[in-house]
């Protein structure tokens, strides 16, 4: 019978790796003797399978006669990224071998190759092994069956007791580090579905960093971030009052909920929409929250997740959520009325099945822990059910003439001279711009200037640029 790879030396399997080791040679060499001591029990598992009294072909469902399995690996002295999370979660040796299952394929794929042996009496491959092979991967991939042979063999008991391990509330499944295939029928046996460990935490284990998601059909958001500071955000008292007020949520949340025991009494997370004219600083000011509290801000791309057919956008959008939860993320939703509008009273299935995804998108939002921000140009059109379901509403107004100036004043290079104080005065009088618009004039202004060779910006050149933005919007200076 064929076995798991083996190490010569399983005794060795417990000792430290030397201080000495760069992080990634820590993980590594954790991992190696976590390899290890998973072949040793799935060859102590396989050899009491087909050696015990029963026998495999023995359908009774009785335990075989398998020894103790190898005790794990010590990390009590293990500065891997592996060990730490295995002793965070206090995971079990049932857990650790579960979690081991779903890395061997990204790791030593060979481990499992002994599951393809063949059953020679029905001429292919055991039941009870489980697993399935890919579509590109010549390996075993393992499926929750797989799991179960390993951890129960035939001890019917043990195995309606391990069945926990893939309940939604397990730590594996709560937190996105298992993930469960059951493919697009529905129809095969529950523990017949693939598992699988996220990408995520496969970059953890081994490089001690969490990959950032590439925008996709499969994830429609991208990152945002930004250069700039909070001084370069521009808006009136009033707004920047109630920004403040999100600022202490994300300062002060944690505290709130755990320490203070809350909860139990206030749901999860924070909602707030930012609604006001374009360029007013709603894009810059979710980059800016990011920023501040080093939080990763991903602007979810409607334009993939918005489909005509029945069912389609709240799959696009559970996509997005999932990959987000436990990660602390937050989500900006731009012109958010495309997907957060009014609902329509219902005349034909489309508007039964419209007002569906409303309600999806409803309990979604309040189960989501993290900040999640609507932006929107009119506050109006967005939906009553979401506003209620809002911690906070913010305007954001056009700026006024003081603000203006500001702008005026912090959008030029330190490399070139920018039109006088005067000058500035007189545009932040005369011409109601957006912080949006202030920055294409400057923009324009500089790369003329630029290209005569020059470092002074003139009152003409920034008047040229004013021109040009008014007549995109049809209007005249």
């Amino acid at each position: 019978m064929e076995t798991a790879h083996k190490e010569d030396n399983p005794e060795g399997q417990n000792s430290p790796p030397a201080q000495s080791l760069s992080p990634l040679q820590y993980n590594a060499e954790s991992l190696a003797r976590e390899l290890t001591w998973f072949a040793h029990v799935v060859n102590a598992r396989l050899d009491a399978y087909f050696n015990s009294t029963t026998g495999p072909a023995d359908n009774t469902g009785a335990a075989a006669d398998a020894p103790a399995p190898p005790p794990p690996p010590d990390l009590q002295q293990d500065g891997s990224v592996y060990a730490g999370f295995v002793q965070y979660y206090g995971l079990t040796t049932d857990e650790r071998l579960l979690l081991m299952l779903a890395l061997v394929p990204h790791l030593q794929p060979q481990l499992l190759d002994v599951f393809f042996t063949s059953n020679k009496s029905l001429g292919r491959g055991y039941t009870e092994f489980g697993g399935v092979k890919g579509s590109r991967h010549g390996g075993f991939l393992p499926t929750i069956e797989t799991a179960m042979f390993i951890l129960s063999g035939n001890d019917l008991a043990r195995r309606f007791y391990l069945a926990r391990l893939f309940e939604p509330d397990h730590v594996f499944s709560a937190h996105g580090i298992l993930v469960l295939d059951r493919g697009s029928s529905g129809q095969e046996p529950y523990y017949s579905a693939t598992l699988a460990i996220s990408e995520e935490y496969i970059d953890f284990f081994t490089t001690g960093k969490i990959r950032k998601p590439h925008f996709s059909t499969e994830f429609p958001a991208k990152q945002l971030q930004t250069t700039m500071d909070w001084q370069d955000l521009v808006v009136d008292e009033a707004t920047m009052a109630q920004l403040e007020e999100l600022t202490i949520w994300l300062q002060h949340s944690p505290a709130l909920l755990g320490d203070w025991g809350m909860a139990k009494r206030v749901k999860p997370g924070y909602k707030v929409l930012f609604h006001g004219p374009p360029g007013t600083g709603k894009t810059l000011t979710a980059s800016l929250l990011g920023k501040a509290f080093n939080l990763d801000v991903y602007r979810v791309d409607l334009s993939m997740v918005i489909s005509k057919y029945i069912g389609e956008t709240e799959k696009n959008l559970e996509k997005v959520f999932a990959k987000a939860e436990n990660k602390n993320w937050i989500l900006f939703f731009d012109e958010a009325d495309a997907l957060f509008g009014k609902r329509t009273g219902i005349t034909d299935a489309h508007d039964k099945y419209a007002n569906q995804e409303i309600a999806y998108l409803l309990q979604r939002l309040e189960d989501y822990p993290g900040l999640v921000i609507l932006a929107s140009n009119m506050r109006n059109n967005v939906d009553e059910a979401f506003t209620r379901r809002l911690q906070s509403i913010i305007y954001f107004a056009k700026p006024q003439q003081n603000e203006r100036l500001r702008l005026w004043k912090n959008s030029f290079s330190a490399r070139c001279t920018p039109p006088s104080d005067q000058e500035l005065e007189r545009l932040a009088r005369q011409y109601e711009l957006s912080g949006a618009a202030i920055m294409n004039i400057v923009q324009y202004a500089s790369l003329q200037v630029l290209s005569r060779g020059e470092r002074t910006v003139t009152f003409a050149d920034i008047m040229k640029g004013v021109k040009r933005e008014y007549h995109k919007d049809g209007k005249t200076v």
